[in-house]
């Protein structure tokens, strides 16, 4: 039985579980909460499902964004070209974060969305995480080597900005030691590359998790909770789409690409991305995909999608900021003008490390809200919904972080062009054995 599973295409398993999660979320919907208001069975029985695989997604996050970050800055050694590759990479990062937070801009002015909603003024409450410009700055500079520090329920939680410092200095470092660092560089491997197996065993629980994430955000949130945010939610996702389906599609045929060899490629990690809400945790099948679907060297792949996985966010730190920005200020009756609409921009091209990978986006939100000078507390307004739009945030991320390196790949000349346009993909999840040397995935 097991067996016979295994050859069902990922993908189709995600997809199939996205419609057993609804289906069962409408169902306990229907059963509605026990006597006391507790939610039923069958609601907590998702919810539980759902946030486990979020938790073993998230408990890997550390020793994966180390591991990937210092390898990564390592085998920047094997290209010729690195700093231009590397500059190119942001560049892109940037253009296609300005153009996001354009649209992102632009529908808020035509849609009007908080002018246009129901949602109760009492619903407003400052965040419990908050993001400023100073807390960003001063949150580069790791407290410990561990990055850790203090969570808001008093225990202690990894800052992954902080790690992904610690690990592009020590990367750098291992750089200029050379030939003595080999042996630090071959034990970072190693870790990587158990960590990395440690994921896939995770990611392979994802169409149980799907079942589990997408139950509970329809039985919990329904229809109710989007009614009185419809016009907002609306226009996230139609920004959502636009640029996971125009402008993509856009960039590609301006660089000779194919748009539909390209989501061919890349769905597998977009789709699994939709249901984790998490960057990091899709980053080994981002980085899988890039490499064998879409033909990026994985010299350069190795650095990029890492890169773009804690960097790269065109749905959580470009379109959603700019929208929900709009709104606060929308509800709360403050007038932006052009140095403000300037301004969403300029955090949503510079700003969007602050996410780090992880799920949800209230850090960034928080950041634009105080650079604009508006009420955190509208985040409040908006929470109810937030995981229903972080999915499809999370979605347009990864197909970013998989996007910037393809179309850099091809301007340079190091893009396997026949491999992109071979109408054959990898499944992503097929078992791997890793070449030492070479450090590529070969089917068995």
């Amino acid at each position: 039985m097991l067996a016979r599973l295994r050859r069902v295409p990922f993908a189709a398993q995600v997809l199939l579980a996205l419609v057993l999660g609804v289906a069962l979320g409408l169902v306990a919907r229907d059963m509605g909460p026990v006597a006391d208001g507790t939610p039923n069975w069958l609601t907590s029985t998702l919810q539980t499902v759902g946030s486990t695989f979020v938790t073993l997604l998230k408990v890997l996050v550390p020793p994966l964004v180390v591991t990937a970050v210092i390898v990564s800055i390592a085998n920047l050694r094997q290209v010729s070209n690195a700093a231009r590759l590397a500059g190119q990479t942001l560049l892109w990062f940037a253009i296609t974060a300005l153009i996001a937070v354009s649209l992102g801009i632009g529908l808020g002015l035509l849609t009007q969305p908080g002018r246009n909603s129901s949602v109760d003024a009492a619903a407003q409450a400052a965040p419990e995480t908050t993001g400023s410009w100073w807390d960003f700055l001063t949150g580069l500079v790791p407290a410990n080597i561990l990055g850790l520090q203090s969570s808001a329920e008093g225990g202690l939680s990894f800052n992954v900005l902080q790690l992904i410092v610690l690990a592009v200095v020590i990367g750098v470092a291992v750089l200029k030691v050379g030939e003595p660092a080999e042996p630090f560089l071959a034990l970072t491997r190693s870790a990587l590359t158990i960590v990395q197996k440690l994921l896939w065993w995770v990611i392979l629980l994802a169409p149980i998790g799907t079942v589990g994430l997408i139950g509970n955000a329809v039985a919990s949130y329904g229809w109710e909770s989007l009614g009185s945010l419809g016009i907002f939610a609306g226009s996230v996702y139609a920004g959502l789409a636009l640029v996971l389906f125009v402008v993509y599609p856009v960039l590609l045929q301006l660089h000779g690409l194919s748009p539909l060899r390209y989501f061919a490629g890349a769905w597998p990690a977009i789709q699994l991305a939709f249901v984790s809400r998490s960057s990091i945790g899709t980053l080994p099948v981002t980085e899988r995909v890039t490499e064998q679907n879409l033909g990026v060297p994985r010299s350069y792949a190795s650095f990029a999608v890492p890169l773009g996985a804690t960097t790269k966010m065109d749905g959580c730190a470009a379109i959603y900021p700019a929208l929900a920005a709009i709104f606060v200020a929308q509800f709360f009756g403050v007038d932006l003008g052009l140095t403000d609409y300037l301004l969403i921009a300029l955090v949503s091209v510079v700003g969007s490390a602050a996410t780090a990978g992880v799920t949800g986006a209230v850090v960034m939100l928080t950041l634009t809200l105080s650079t604009l000078g508006l009420p955190l507390a509208g985040v409040g307004l908006l929470l109810a919904i937030d995981p229903i739009l972080d999915m499809g945030r999370t979605a347009v991320n990864v197909a970013g972080q998989a996007l910037v390196p393809t179309i850099v790949a091809k301007r340079e000349g190091i893009l396997d062009v026949d491999r992109y346009r071979s109408t054959s993909t990898v499944d992503p999840v097929a078992r791997v054995e890793v070449d030492d040397d070479l450090r590529r995935p070969v089917t068995v």
